[in-house]
Order: C-alpha cells, then sequence, then structure tokens
C-alpha cells in the first residue's frame, strides 16, 4: 500500500479543524493535549486583555478556564501556504473573537503544537477608517451650514482639553506618545498628547550634535506612514525630530507642546485620573479616565552620586543634557560609562581633537553595525527582507511570536556567526584593555536590551577608535571628584575639565513617583525586563516586559515606549486595550502582572 506524505498544509490544517473543534465544544483538556509539554502561547490582548505568556499544557488550560467563553474564538484558517524545516512546520494564521479579528502565528512539532501567538487586529463594529473603509473627505453637494476640515480642525482645538475633556492624556511626546496619539486619532478616542519640548521631535533635536539612529529604517516605522523609499539607512537625529513634527501635523494628533505635567491622582469613586497642568504658563486640570506614561525607557536619567562633585570646577552633566563636542575643544574631558551614548560622545570629541577619556566601570556588549543589520537584522528588516515578501507587519509578527523564555536560544547562533565573523575586531578591542561580554548566555544585544535595556553598545565606529587607543580607556568605579579630576577606586587620577554621565536611565516608574506618588510608583513596581534572574535582570521570571503596554496594578495607568519598532507595534495592542474602554466592552484581564520589585 502506498503512503501518502502529509504536507504542511493538511498537518496545519487537521490541527486547526482538532483545535477549533475542541474550543467550541470547551473540551480544554482536549485543546492543552494539542500542545507539547514545552509549549507557549503568546496572547497579545485577544484571549486576555492582557499581553501574556502562558507556558505548558496546566498554563494553557487554566487560561483557557478563565477566558475561553468570553472570548469565543472562531474561523481558524491559514492566510497563506505553511512551511516546514528542521522537524518545525510554521503558519500564519487568522481568526475571529467575540469582540473582534486577529491574526496569529502557529509553529508544529511533529503534530504538536509548540509556540501559538494570538494578536488582536481590531475590534468589531469599531475598524480603524482605512483601505476600504478609509474616510470620503469631500461632502458633495451644496449645504449652507457647511463646515469644512480646517474649521472643523479649529473647533476640536479649541474645545478639547477645555469643553470636552479627553479619555486619555498621554505624558510624553516622542515617538511612543506620538504613535499611540495617532492610534487614538485614528479609532476615535478623544486624546492629548503633552510634551514639555516646544515642538514636536525636540526630544531628539536636543541631543548631543553627531546622534544618528543606530537602529536601521526598516526596522523604524511609526504605524500608518512609513518611512520614503529613499529615506537613509541611519536617520540623523535632526531629520528624526523633522519626520516627527510632520508626522504629528499630517495625522492630525492632539499634541499640547510646552506643556508641562505637574501632579496626577486618581479618584477610586469616579474612576477619573485629575491631571495638573502648566501649558504655555495656563494652568489647566485635564480629568480623564486614563493616563499613559510615554516618557520614554531612557527618559528617567540616572545621575550617580559620588564625593567631591560639589567641588569640582569644571562642567559636569548627565549623557542626555550632553550638548555636543564644540564647547569642550581643548579640553580634556572624562566620560563615566561604557555603553552606546558614552561611545557616541567620546567618538564626537576625539572627531572634534578633544582629549577624551572613557570609564568603563562593567563589561560591555559590543556588535558591529554591519554585522547586526546582516545576521541579526537582514532576515526581517531590510532591503532583502522586502524582497523576499517579509512586510513591516510580518517581520513584527515574526519577531512577537517567538516566546521570551526560548527567544535567546534563537540569538545565540546569530551572536556565534557574529563572534567568528568579526573576531579581528574582538581580539582588538580586548587587547587594548577593553571589557567585552556577549551577555549572560551568550544571547547577545537583543536579550540584553530586553531584559535590562542597557549594557551594549552598536558600533559605528568609536568602538573603532577604542580598539585602536585613539578614545583613552579606563576602569573601574568612581572613589571621588576633585576639583579638577576624576579619581578611581585604585587611586587612579584622570585630569577633567568636563565630566559626562552616561551611566543610563532609571525606571519608568521614577515619573510615577514624581508626578503622582512613590506609593503609586511602588503599587506598580519595576518597568522593563523579563524576570530573567539575569545581570540587572532580576527574577521571578515574567515572561514579558513588566508593565509595558498593558495593564498594572494601578487601575487606569499605562506605560508606553520603547525604541521606534517598539513604539510602531506595541501601539496597537495598547490602543485597542484602550479603545474597548472607551466603547465600553468587557475587558476582563487575566494574569494581571505581580509587583516583585520597586525599581
Amino acid at each position: 500500500m502506498k503512503l501518502t506524505a502529509v504536507t504542511p498544509q493538511e498537518r496545519v490544517d487537521a490541527w486547526l479543524a482538532d483545535f477549533e473543534s475542541a474550543l467550541a465544544a470547551r473540551d480544554i483538556e482536549r485543546v492543552a493535549g494539542k500542545f507539547a509539554l514545552d509549549s507557549f502561547w503568546r496572547d497579545l490582548v485577544s484571549f486576555t486583555w492582557n499581553i501574556k505568556t502562558v507556558e505548558g499544557r496546566e498554563q494553557i488550560a487554566d487560561m483557557l478556564s478563565e477566558r475561553l467563553d468570553d472570548t469565543d474564538p472562531s474561523g481558524f484558517r491559514t492566510t497563506e501556504i505553511p512551511d516546514e524545516a528542521d522537524g518545525v512546520t510554521s503558519a500564519w494564521i487568522e481568526f475571529e473573537t467575540a469582540t473582534g479579528r486577529a491574526h496569529g502565528h502557529l509553529r508544529l512539532k511533529g503534530d504538536e503544537g509548540w509556540t501559538l501567538l494570538t494578536s488582536l487586529q481590531e475590534l468589531k463594529g469599531h475598524e480603524e477608517g482605512k483601505g476600504t473603509r478609509r474616510p470620503r473627505g469631500a461632502k458633495h453637494g451644496a449645504d449652507p451650514n457647511r463646515i469644512t476640515w480646517a474649521e472643523q480642525k479649529e473647533i476640536e482645538d479649541r474645545e478639547l482639553g477645555y469643553t470636552t475633556q479627553p479619555y486619555v492624556v498621554i505624558v510624553g511626546g516622542g515617538q511612543g506618545g506620538i504613535a499611540l496619539g495617532a492610534r487614538m486619532r485614528q479609532l476615535g478616542v478623544p486624546a492629548i498628547v503633552i510634551d514639555s519640548h516646544e515642538r514636536p521631535g525636540d526630544q531628539w533635536r536636543g541631543r548631543y550634535k553627531s546622534l544618528c539612529l543606530h537602529d536601521p529604517v526598516w526596522y523604524d516605522h511609526l504605524p500608518y506612514m512609513p518611512f520614503p523609499d529613499n529615506w537613509p539607512v541611519f536617520a540623523p537625529k535632526d531629520k528624526i525630530g523633522d519626520w516627527l513634527e510632520m508626522y504629528t501635523k499630517v495625522m492630525e494628533v492632539p499634541y499640547w507642546s510646552s506643556t508641562t505635567c505637574t501632579s496626577a491622582s486618581f479618584d477610586e469613586k469616579t474612576q477619573e485620573w485629575t491631571v495638573e497642568v502648566n501649558r504655555n504658563g495656563e494652568k489647566l486640570t485635564l480629568r480623564p479616565k486614563q493616563l499613559v506614561m510615554a516618557t520614554g525607557m531612557s527618559g528617567k536619567a540616572n545621575v550617580p552620586t559620588f564625593p567631591g562633585q560639589d567641588k569640582f570646577l569644571g562642567d559636569q552633566h548627565h549623557s542626555s543634557k550632553h550638548p555636543g563636542p564644540d564647547q569642550y575643544v581643548g579640553k580634556k574631558v572624562v566620560v563615566i560609562g561604557a555603553n552606546n551614548s558614552s561611545h557616541d560622545i567620546c567618538g564626537a570629541l576625539w572627531e572634534n581633537g578633544i582629549d577624551v577619556t572613557m570609564v568603563q566601570r562593567s563589561s560591555t556588549h559590543i556588535v558591529k553595525s554591519d554585522s547586526l543589520m546582516d545576521l541579526g537584522l537582514g532576515d526581517l528588516y531590510s532591503e532583502r527582507a522586502l524582497a523576499a515578501g517579509m512586510t513591516t507587519h510580518k517581520a513584527d509578527l515574526t519577531f512577537g511570536s517567538l516566546p521570551y523564555r526560548i527567544m535567546h536560544e534563537f540569538q545565540i547562533p546569530v551572536y556565534d556567526a557574529i563572534r567568528e565573523r568579526d573576531k579581528d575586531f574582538y581580539d582588538r578591542l580586548e587587547k587594548a584593555g577593553f571589557e567585552h561580554d556577549w551577555g549572560d548566555d551568550g544571547s547577545g544585544l537583543f536579550m540584553k536590551y530586553l531584559r535590562r535595556g542597557s549594557g551594549y553598545y552598536i558600533d559605528v565606529g568609536a568602538a573603532e577608535l577604542v580598539a585602536n587607543g585613539d578614545i583613552k580607556l579606563a576602569h573601574g568605579n568612581i572613589r571621588e571628584l576633585t576639583e579638577n579630576s576624576v579619581i578611581l577606586e585604585d587611586g587612579t587620577e584622570l585630569p577633567a575639565d568636563v565630566v559626562v554621565y552616561a551611566t543610563g536611565y532609571g525606571s519608568m516608574n521614577g515619573w510615577v513617583a514624581d508626578l503622582i506618588g512613590q506609593d503609586t510608583a511602588d503599587k506598580v513596581g519595576k518597568v522593563w525586563g523579563l524576570g530573567s534572574n539575569t545581570t540587572k535582570d532580576p527574577g521571578p521570571w515574567e515572561g514579558e516586559q513588566r508593565n509595558m503596554w498593558k495593564p498594572t496594578q494601578q487601575e487606569a495607568l499605562w506605560f508606553h515606549g520603547g525604541n521606534l519598532h517598539q513604539s510602531r507595534h506595541y501601539s496597537l495592542y495598547l490602543a485597542l486595550q484602550l479603545k474597548a474602554r472607551y466603547e465600553g466592552i468587557p475587558t476582563p484581564v487575566y494574569g494581571l502582572q505581580e509587583v516583585h520589585h520597586l525599581s
């Protein structure tokens, strides 16, 4: 008898059909049994009204026991032909729930589910006005009471925040706040983005003049409006600033510049925030139902305290306040830190002939930009990826489909290849005395970013200057500052006219402490990290970014941010959560994050 081979399509179709049948029958034990013992289901809002990964059959069953009836999923189907490699069958899927439409990704090992991603894309009855639903714009025919687009916008600008209260206030108008503001606008949710700078994009314009994006253009698009095809691969900071300002205007984001949030408090009875702001000298009170902190992962400067700082006669400042090299020509500069900002600043100082010393206090992971683009990002975010049919949406979901628990296993081979490819560079760097690492488990840059948001540098040239000795290198913690020097713990004295603290940033709940109170900051706890129990990411295991883009222990308080990629991708899921609440759709949250660390 001749046996017919089962194709990947047939295998996936059979799995999905039985999966949906078990879901419809509410046979949770049967559903869970379709997954391998070491399986992962990552849900982005569609089942859990949360961003949550459940691991293994027991956790899958627990989630479904709470959420299956309300979710009522159906219509599981593939959207393209599945493929198979190394014993794993991969498929893109879509389905519906009682409240929305969702996309997803499935990986099978044999006939068992290994990883499943389910991600809500839109709410039924509240779809965005795009594609075939795009607004008509012009209203044809004669109308003596016609209100033009410009007149309507002027009315909205005059009333929102004054006679009409926003449903959402977004504190912080960088790329994160702007992306979320655009989502709110398209979903018809009244929202205001507030920022202390004079113009959108000033967050970028105000940084040191040599700053460029280290991530490539294909990784950095904002929602709805990708960068044009002739946009540079690595955009200069002022060009990004101009793009954000243009984007804010074109996407009609209600954006209050020159506005400072001075305090906020939540009334449990009225379920409403009182947000005090100062807008161009005018004190106003906003009363939104939802408050989003979009102040950025790199927003709360971490400025260390050392003995003698009050005695130092020169200029000292955090890297976020660094003006660039021009005014320091002829001076000696000591930069404390050895990650992204430190390298960029040291490189620009050296280019201007300035005597600069980098103080490395702990090891740093370095990856050359070209190698990262080729080996780390090339299959998802590149011209090569586009030519192979990899859209930004598909790339985002591909990246999102890998559970954080096993993501390092996929990253380690990438960085092994980078290590071999750039062996000469790393040999020279370490010979120069630079303390280099590959992450606690050899998984490199992305896992360091996700776990701790620090400890790395994407080399665009400055690491070469360290390797060849053009940028001086010192090691150790700081003992004290004198009137004109920095003294390390081993007694080494570094003459200095300028000290730059490239010492990173604190947890975003530090902004909550400033604006709302330390009690609320402690209630929501530390922001960022996975609980991986690696350096600067203490356990227990969380499985998702702490507090980001999802409900927190403080009702109606949210955090949004990350790099441009995350601001684009996760703004959708935060926007859908906010939209559902605005429309009164029940949003029972499964697996609300517990708090284990305060900062």
